[in-house]
């Protein structure tokens, strides 16, 4: 692609994905998400670590609009901070397991073949381990805490990228410019990132985008289960942990909760399904209108 034509194309792909209704919907929830995450110190009210036992389990009120904890700690100060604890965890065990599937899928695939029947003995070994049971195992092991979850994450899900990105090199080393690039003596790491990458990352965004909400709702489990995330720090499966043990108490805990879980799986979902959309090679000779 020209560099004249990239830049078309990209506003093309950003105007096509404002355009879809999913998208336009997906991106506004992912945005506010983000927003919250990084401005929770301005946006909440009240310290979410302050303890005020006098007023625990008040009801949804001016003051506090989502009403308290069995600690008196403002509930909604503690879902916005909660935000920032699900992203961040999110984003960085997204990050680390895709940078390493695709590193790994780009050397399985493109590389000799013995490394690429050990990869691939080493990612159908770790896809075969049911998940929920690998993860209690890693963290009995490790010790529950927000490191041993990022890691948990990254090694369940970085299997799945790396096969991605395995069929993604398979299906374009033998194309025209590869063997082109070959017979011009490129070097196999000059091919990999400069003309192979380009081409393999776009689905893994896709990709990414979509499991962003799986690792979210996984950490909400796990910290519901007090193997996640340690408390005091602010999580939406703590919070939802709290509102469970004090339903009767305090049953707008559980709700206040699940509203950010659902929304953010949504808009994650939405713009995952909508850049998959906009994304997709087979659109990209089409012309738009």
């Amino acid at each position: 692609m020209s560099s004249v034509a990239e830049p078309m194309y990209r506003h093309s792909a950003l105007r096509g994905l404002l355009s879809d209704p999913m998208g336009l919907l997906g991106s506004t929830l992912v945005g506010a998400f983000l927003l919250m995450a990084l401005f929770a110190p301005v946006l909440s009210p009240y310290d979410p670590l302050k303890i005020d036992v006098v007023h625990k389990f008040a009801p949804p009120s001016l003051a506090h609009w989502a009403g308290t904890d069995q600690l008196g700690r403002d509930t909604l100060s503690r879902i916005i901070h909660g935000s920032r604890t699900a992203l961040s965890i999110a984003l960085t065990a997204a990050g680390l397991a895709g940078t390493i599937g695709l590193l790994l899928g780009l050397a399985s695939g493109f590389g000799p073949r013995w490394l690429d029947s050990i990869l691939v003995l080493l990612f159908d070994s770790m896809s075969s381990l049911p998940m929920i049971m690998f993860a209690l195992a890693v963290i009995t092991v490790l010790g529950p805490g927000t490191a041993t979850l990022i890691l948990v994450i990254v090694l369940v899900s970085m299997p799945v990228y790396a096969r991605l990105i395995r069929s993604q090199v398979l299906s374009l080393k033998n194309s025209d410019f590869i063997l082109a690039e070959r017979a011009m003596g490129a070097s196999s790491l000059r091919i990999m990132l400069v003309h192979l990458l380009p081409n393999v990352v776009g689905p893994l965004v896709i990709v990414l985008s979509m499991d962003i909400p799986v690792i979210i709702m996984l950490e909400a489990g796990l910290s519901y289960l007090n193997l996640g995330v340690k408390p005091p720090t602010p999580s939406w499966g703590n919070i939802l942990y709290d509102g469970y043990t004090s339903l009767r108490a305090a049953p707008t805990m559980v709700v206040a909760a699940g509203i950010p879980l659902i929304l953010a799986t949504l808009g994650f979902t939405f713009l995952g399904e909508s850049l998959r959309d906009v994304l997709d090679p087979r659109l990209k000779l089409k012309v738009p209108r």
